[in-house]
């Protein structure tokens, strides 16, 4: 029968009488977030209307025949909806409105007028033109969505044929296109909160597992007071995704926690409570407890003797899209045991009850369902006032303050706090493609470091902290901004291992360090130090290049021993080239591709984000990371370091006596502990051969300012590079 709806279960499941659903083939791609990318195009199906009482089944959408539908948004008052759909192969996802019985088709969203450009230039495993998908409708009655138009590759992906999405807005219809994040990997799924603000999946890896941190974020709808809404140091599921928010709650939602690959984005349903500790997995509850994701990649699922069996094909039972008629209730696309999870024609409608039991509300053999959603009006959400410095916004900048530094610090007393570092990941823009060899290194289509980092940092500058904790300064909008807190010799005490996009003119504020986004500033009947002042303006800001930062350093002080044909101690600290970075830095990095780590190295802990992926999230005190946590910085800082680790202290203690007439100045001290605390970056800007064998060209390894580490044009022309 190719048509099957068991009415009786749909009375029971859902209090609605109609169910707005995607009818499409199953996507077939090889990442959550890469089905516009390399899933294979399967045209068919439409925006479906489920009349739950009568089983009729009606096409919403008419004259768009032949394409594929992706995700839609109903209007608040439910008479209109948006959507994506893509009507090639080689065309992009664009943004499309109707009313809900079809009337007034129109197109939202174009190609860029330089699109057949875009496609000749970058074509590379698909059309790599742009893309504009998860449309969700806003209180003031623009439209948010996801799209590629940032021109961004994925940081780890060394072929460069996966591309970011970051969050738009535009409105009603279709004007102004404003680009609200600046994310270097890609975000997801946006849906509006009942506080009107815009909650989304954010990939995210500062210093950490590059898979394992897919969280919940939100932002209000013009970008800014962008904070975490769950998940930031959860390592398991790697990916939260296509989150909503539970009626009647603001502080429950539902999301769906996929591995990262081999799928697309199918997984488990878990709600999600917010007033519990968001640095634990104790916010989770999964709604179907039969299906989990304990490893990268594929899933698990449990087994008749409550044992779990590891599947990579995903023959259990998956799901998609879960919509929250309750805390306890919910609608979803599901696939029942046997089939693989890219099954075609694998998904129904299902109602989900809390422990994981199942209803078929619909079916249609011919075609998966997906994204079911109960045509009934909301209420709709406040409508967020904009509180912007336009000053500010002309000079690109934004304001931050910090009320006490030391408020959630261990390991730090009051005092040793002086200043805070400013720092950028920069997304890795498509025009840095290549089309010379050897440049890729460890999944980095551009290397930037040896088995570290795998996207770029520079420091727009310092800031002082005052006597109080408290700090008061600018930052650049529309960057991805972290901080480091500095002590008074400018080392590390503690890094953000996470970055905010601050949105010209805005002005916000955080209570210190490690706190949650409802941690309530302790009383105080005084007003921070810093908040007296004007802002400080962070400088020097600067480009971290090993070459030119760290090497006249090892030249100046240590090549005379750890040189020439046999160095002492068997660490060659020159500059002679190697493939794609030098004697010195490979002598000093670990090697984490070949076995893991076993000893903690010279530099200290240096965050492998490829190794391992999954992982490598979760908090880290203070001193942990950076200078304080260094043997080569304790040994040669002349008692500044004092090492908390048994081992590295002694080790320490050894080297410095073996050294003691090594002696740096405080500028070169610092050129050593900013390159360190940069997580052992070798190249400070995207531009430049890499590679050995192009030594006698012109773009050889050129040393970058920092207009050049920060622009997403190439500084030459594309024929000299």
């Amino acid at each position: 029968m190719r048509l099957l709806l068991l009415l009786t279960v749909a009375a029971s499941a859902v209090a609605q009488d109609k169910i707005v659903f995607v009818k499409r083939f199953q996507f077939n791609s090889n990442h959550y977030y890469t089905d516009f990318i390399n899933s294979q195009f399967l045209p068919g199906g439409n925006i479906c209307l489920l009349d739950t009482k009568s089983g009729k089944v009606t096409e919403v959408v008419k004259g768009l025949e032949g394409g594929v539908f992706g995700r839609f948004d109903l209007s608040f008052d439910a008479k209109r909806i948006v959507f994506a759909w893509k009507k090639g192969a080689d065309d992009g996802y664009r943004i499309y409105e109707c009313g809900i019985d079809g009337s007034g088709l129109r197109q939202l969203t174009f190609p860029e007028p330089n699109e057949t450009e875009l496609v000749r230039k970058y074509q590379k495993g698909y059309h790599h033109g742009t893309d504009d998908m998860d449309p969700c409708y806003l209180p003031d009655g623009g439209i948010c969505f996801i799209s590629t138009r940032c021109q961004f590759g994925i940081l780890c992906d060394g072929a460069d044929v996966l591309t970011t999405t970051v969050l738009y807005r535009m409105d009603g219809d279709g004007k102004r296109i404003e680009k609200l994040t600046n994310s270097s990997v890609s975000e997801a799924t946006p849906v509006v909160m009942h506080d009107g603000r815009i909650m989304y999946t954010r990939w995210e890896y500062v210093d950490k597992g590059a898979v394992s941190v897919k969280c919940l974020w939100a932002m209000r709808p013009d970008g800014s007071g962008s904070s975490e809404v769950y998940g930031n140091d959860i390592s398991l599921p790697p990916t939260l995704i296509q989150g909503r928010p539970i009626p009647g709650s603001s502080m429950e939602f539902v999301v769906l926690g996929t591995p990262h690959y081999p799928q697309s984005a199918v997984g488990t349903v878990i709600r999600i409570d917010t007033t519990k500790n968001i640095r634990t997995r104790e916010p989770m509850t999964y709604m179907t407890p039969d299906v989990d994701i304990q490893s990268e990649g594929g899933f698990a699922f449990r087994q008749a003797d409550g044992s779990w069996k590891q599947d990579r094909t995903g023959k259990g039972p998956l799901f998609r899209d879960p919509y929250p008629l309750s805390k306890k209730l919910f609608l979803a696309s599901h696939k029942p045991e046997g089939a693989e999870w890219n099954a075609a024609k694998g998904y129904a409608l299902y109602r989900i009850e809390e422990g994981g039991r199942t209803e078929l509300i619909y079916r249609d053999e011919a075609i998966s369902c997906f994204q079911p959603v109960p045509l009934q009006p909301r209420q709709r959400p406040p409508v967020l006032s904009e509180a912007r410095d336009l000053q500010l916004a002309a000079k690109g900048l934004a304001v931050c303050v910090v009320q006490d530094v030391y408020h959630g610090l261990e390991n730090v007393q009051r005092g040793e706090a002086k200043w805070l570092r400013v720092m950028e990941q920069v997304p890795r823009p498509w025009a840095a493609r290549y089309s010379w060899n050897g440049d890729s290194y460890d999944q980095q289509h551009v290397v930037v470091s040896k088995d570290a980092a795998l996207g770029l940092k520079v420091q727009h500058g310092i800031v002082p902290v005052e006597a109080d904790g408290s700090a008061h300064f600018t930052v650049p909008a529309d960057r991805n901004i972290y901080f480091q807190l500095l002590d008074k010799n400018f080392m590390e005490l503690q890094r953000e291992r996470t970055y905010v996009n601050y949105r010209p003119g805005e002005k916000r504020s955080c209570i210190g360090c490690h706190e949650m986004p409802h941690t309530v500033p302790p009383p105080s009947n005084r007003s921070p130090l810093a908040s007296l002042r004007p802002p400080s303006a962070p400088e020097p800001a600067r480009p971290i290049h090993y070459p030119a930062d760290v090497q006249p350093v090892w030249d100046k002080h240590c090549i005379k021993c750890h040189g020439g044909k046999t160095p002492k101690a068997r660490l060659d600290l020159t500059g002679t080239p190697t493939a794609l970075f030098s004697r010195s830095y490979e002598s000093l990095m670990p090697e984490r591709r070949k076995q893991p780590r076993t000893d903690r190295g010279l530099l200290g802990p240096i965050i492998g984000e490829n190794h391992p992926k999954t992982g490598n999230v979760h908090y880290l005190p203070a001193k942990s990371l950076g200078s304080h946590a260094s043997v080569l910085v304790a040994m040669l800082s002349r008692g500044l370091v004092r090492l908390a680790d048994p081992k590295d202290a002694e080790r320490a203690k050894k080297l410095e006596q073996i050294h003691n007439n090594v002696s740096l100045s405080s500028e070169e001290m610092l050129r050593v502990t900013t390159w360190i605390e940069s997580n052992g970056q070798y190249y400070g800007s995207y531009w430049g051969r890499r590679n050995v064998q192009h030594k006698d060209h012109p773009n050889f390894r050129p040393s970058p300012t920092f207009a050049v580490a920060t622009s997403m044009v190439s500084p030459v022309p594309e024929a000299e590079r």
